[in-house]
C-alpha cells in the first residue's frame, strides 16, 4: 500500500498527490511513468512522475479526470492509500549534452514537461518553456515553470492569461528572434505536438515528443498504445515515451485513441454516479 501524503487540486479537473514509494523514488527520472491500481478491483492506469524527493522517498503524482479510475484516485484523501504503484517504466528523456533548449506543454501535459525543464535547469542547459492552456482557470505549475526557465511564455486560447494564442505562435517567434535550440521537448495533446512538430521540421530543428497520452496498459500488452514511428510499429510504453516526433504518425495516433471516448465517458458516469450514492447515505 502506498499512502497519499499530500493531495493538492491544481485546478477544476487537476489533481497533485505525493506518494510515499522510496523505491520508485529512488531510481525514476524525468519522462518516466508508474502504472497504479487504486483498489483490488481496479484498472491499470500509467500516470508519469512530476516530480520526486528522493530523501523523503517520495514521488509526485499530477492526473486530470477524465475517466473512471481518475475519478476514483480522485476521492482518495490524505493518508489514505493506493493498492498497487509499480515503476520506474518506460525509457527516460536523453538530455546530456543539450546546451540549449525549447520545452513546450500544454495543459495538463505540463506536468510531464515540468520534470524535464528542471533536470534541464540542473544540467546547466539554458531552458526556454512555453505553455498553454484554454483558459487563466486551468493554469498549473506556471511558478514552478518560470524557476527553471530562463525565458517562459504563458499563453492561453482566450487571452484571460499570459499571451493570447497558441504555444506554436509563441514558440516560432523565439525562433525568429534568433534563438537556435539543439532541440524542443514538446508534451501535450496529441494535436498541439503535431503541430510543434510541422513549425520545427520548417526550421529543421530536432523535436522529440512524448507519447504518453495515448499509453493504456503500460506493459505493451494490450497494444493500445502502438503508434507508427518512421514507417515502423512501436509502443508508446515499451519503446517510448518520447519518440522523433517528425517520424510520427500522428493522424494515426489520434484516430485510434478517439476509439476508446465513449467507453471512457459511460465508465466515468457509473463511477460518478456511485460516488453520489455512497455520499448520499452518509449524508
Amino acid at each position: 500500500m502506498y499512502k497519499i501524503l499530500k493531495r493538492t487540486p491544481l485546478n477544476p479537473t487537476v489533481t497533485r498527490i505525493e506518494v510515499y514509494a522510496p523505491r520508485v523514488a529512488a531510481k525514476v527520472e524525468p519522462g518516466q511513468f508508474v502504472i497504479l491500481r487504486v483498489d483490488a478491483e481496479g484498472e491499470r492506469i500509467p500516470l508519469t512522475v512530476a516530480d520526486c524527493d528522493r530523501s523523503r522517498g517520495t514521488v509526485t503524482l499530477i492526473f486530470q479526470i477524465v475517466g473512471a479510475t481518475t475519478k476514483k484516485l480522485d476521492m482518495l484523501a490524505e493518508g489514505d492509500c493506493i493498492c498497487d504503484l509499480v515503476g520506474p517504466l518506460g525509457r527516460p528523456t536523453e538530455l546530456d549534452g543539450l546546451k540549449k533548449v525549447a520545452v513546450v506543454g500544454g495543459g495538463v501535459g505540463c506536468a510531464i514537461a515540468l520534470p524535464v525543464a528542471k533536470k534541464l535547469c540542473a544540467l546547466g542547459a539554458e531552458v526556454h518553456s512555453v505553455v498553454g492552456f484554454r483558459n487563466k482557470d486551468l493554469v498549473i505549475l506556471e511558478d514552478e515553470f518560470r524557476a527553471a526557465s530562463k525565458e517562459f511564455r504563458l499563453m492561453t486560447d482566450d487571452g484571460s492569461a499570459g499571451e493570447k494564442g497558441l504555444v506554436t505562435a509563441a514558440l516560432e517567434s523565439m525562433i525568429e528572434a534568433g534563438n537556435r535550440y539543439d532541440e524542443v521537448i514538446a508534451i501535450g495533446p496529441l494535436v498541439m505536438m503535431k503541430f510543434v512538430c510541422k513549425l520545427t521540421e520548417k526550421y529543421g530543428i530536432k523535436t522529440v515528443v512524448s507519447m504518453n497520452p495515448i499509453m493504456i496498459d503500460g506493459t505493451g500488452m494490450c497494444g493500445g498504445c502502438r503508434l507508427t514511428v518512421g514507417g515502423e510499429m512501436k509502443f508508446a510504453c515499451v519503446d517510448g515515451p518520447d519518440f522523433d516526433g517528425h517520424k510520427v504518425d500522428f493522424d494515426e495516433a489520434m484516430e485510434r485513441g478517439r476509439m476508446y471516448a465513449e467507453f471512457e465517458r459511460k465508465a466515468y458516469d457509473e463511477q460518478c454516479n456511485l460516488f453520489n450514492k455512497q455520499a448520499e447515505k452518509r449524508a
